[in-house]
């Protein structure tokens, strides 16, 4: 029989079973996931994917902008917030990435760790047995026995791990390279899982206190924050108590107009506090938040509320300080509105009470300069309040007060003013002190100033302290990481043959180096080394 003929009679080998090739695929899947490169290659497209959340508005930072958008753009917008690109870091696709990167470096993370503590217990390599290969050698000669040059070599290789064998010496160093490298992949872990669990049990809120030691606010409930973010956890019953209230606040501005610091001096009370209603000073500044009871709270921004009064045909007044919108950040050219709502038994009929509501609409001009033909037109010229003035429309009708549905806290209705169920009846520009009487001769409109407000974010991240233990020791492996290299080094030790010129016997000591990782400087450091350790040897003959 031939070759050919055995080679065709052979049977087919076995093909392997469905279980069989479902766990070779769940194998080399896996393997792939773990691999370095599709880690780089995860967390490139993490980088990529974050992207879209930098360029375009996201709805859990300002809804109204993403609902502007997607009105500019009835085509585009639309579709991208099918594709959730207005909930980036919130979307599936980014969940995708971010927890598959994860996965790739838990399973790429945890071998290498067990490859080096194999390595920390194992002895160094061998000697190699022709040491004049390697990229760093050298051939010395000295006059003290072998035994007496290999101790001398081992003493002077303290700090390397060291084998010794029958005339070598098989020294490394740079273990800690490998560890700082494991410390930082480690660590940018720790990192992320630290940041999740932040999302998800952490919250946000913001609220506007106005600047006047008033009652201020108490961290009890989302009800108190004009805006509330929880994390996918938190459902907003177990804030941390904190009451904050704000003394007063100072903006200091450049002659150009440029914000140069923002304080506001607060009295805050946190955990003990609350049950004696002890109040602590403290000072917060941009970038400087308070940190108490496991909380921060910053100083976000500020803006001016000015302070209305409405005297009713009954000599009743209401006054109101409402903040007001900044429309312009360089002047703080800022808009409002108020409305107010007459004393009860002033109109004992429901329909007479609603028609004669107030409503205001306006601008407030801190550092008021006029503009147009005559002046009528306010601006600001500087965001300092240093003269400060309103112009503003005055209504009288149905404000919707009554209504229940939700209205703008910055103007009035545009749909029940074109209805006619509010209707203007002055338009005048008002400095402190100064008022306006409306059409029935009784009612007064006073404008009485303006008072500043904060802008506070209280924040709440159990896992801060973590972020920065992980995002430090990141940073201390990657240092050691770069600036620590792995090193070898070998030594074979034996008596020369022959005599000299004394009749004493001289030892040949051949040196080999070798870097692992990075030979950048290591010539210079082994030609150090060889002078340190064998300071009295002398180069050996050549051909010899």
């Amino acid at each position: 029989m031939t070759a050919t003929q055995t080679r065709e009679a052979a049977p087919p080998p076995p093909r392997q079973s469905a279980v069989g090739r479902g766990v070779a695929f769940v194998r080399n899947t896996w393997r792939g996931l773990t691999s370095m490169r599709t880690a780089l290659v995860l967390l490139f497209l993490l980088a990529l994917a974050a992207i879209p959340g930098a360029l375009l508005p996201q709805r859990s930072l300002n809804a109204g902008k993403v609902d502007q958008y997607i009105a500019d753009r009835p085509t585009l917008g639309p579709l991208f917030d099918r594709l959730q690109l207005f909930d980036v870091f919130a979307s599936f696709w980014f969940t995708s990435i971010y927890v598959l990167l994860f996965i790739s470096l838990v399973g790429c993370i945890v071998p290498r760790c067990i490859d080096h503590a194999k390595a920390l217990r194992a002895q160094p390599v061998p000697t190699p047995r022709n040491l004049a290969r390697l990229p760093h050698h050298a051939t010395l000669t000295v006059d003290e026995d072998p035994d007496q040059v290999q101790a001398q070599l081992v003493a002077g290789l303290r700090g390397w791990r060291i084998r010794q064998d029958d005339g070598t010496i098989s020294a490394e160093k740079g273990y800690t390279r490998e560890a700082g490298n494991l410390v930082f992949h480690l660590s940018l872990v720790g990192l992320l899982v630290a940041i999740a669990i932040g999302k998800l049990f952490g919250y946000e809120g913001n609220v506007i206190v106005i600047a006047d030691d008033g009652p201020g606010i108490c961290t009890t409930s989302p009800a108190v924050f004009d805006s509330f973010k929880a994390g996918n956890i938190e459902d907003g019953t177990g804030l941390t108590p904190v009451c904050v209230r704000v003394k007063s606040f100072k903006a200091d501005y450049l002659p150009t107009g440029q914000a140069e610091m923002f304080t506001a001096e607060i009295g805050y009370q946190a955990d003990g506090d609350l049950a004696s209603n002890t109040w602590r000073d403290a000072t917060l500044q941009v970038n400087h938040p308070l940190r108490i009871a496991g909380d921060r709270v910053y100083l976000q921004g500020h803006g001016y509320a000015p302070t209305f009064t409405v005297t009713f045909p009954n000599g009743e007044t209401r006054t109101e300080t409402i903040q007001w919108r900044p429309d312009d950040a360089r002047t703080f050219l800022s808009s409002g509105a108020f409305r107010f709502d007459p004393p009860a038994g002033l109109y004992p009929n429901p329909e007479e009470r609603r028609k004669n509501q107030i409503a205001i609409e306006g601008l407030f001009a801190p550092t008021a300069i006029r503009m147009g033909d005559h002046g009528a037109l306010l601006s600001s010229g500087f965001p300092a309040m240093n003269r400060p003035e309103v112009a503003v429309d005055i209504y009288r009708g149905d404000t919707g007060l009554d209504t229940g549905l939700p209205q703008s806290l910055f103007s009035l209705n545009k749909e029940i003013i074109n209805q006619g169920r509010l209707n203007k009846e002055q338009r005048v520009n008002l400095a402190p002190g100064q008022d306006v009487t409306l059409n029935d001769g009784k009612t007064k409109v006073r404008f009485d100033g303006a008072k500043e407000y904060v802008n506070l974010q209280v924040s709440h991240d159990p896992a801060q302290g973590w972020v920065l233990i992980f995002a430090v020791s990141m940073m201390l492996g990657l240092l050691v990481s770069l600036l620590i290299k792995r090193r070898r080094f070998w030594a074979r030790i034996y008596p020369r043959t022959g005599v000299d010129d004394n009749g004493e016997r001289r030892t040949v000591v051949e040196l080999g180096g070798l870097a692992r990782t990075d030979h950048a400087g290591w010539g210079d450091e082994f030609d150090r080394l060889c002078a340190r350790l064998l300071p009295a040897a002398s180069p050996r003959p050549t051909g010899e």
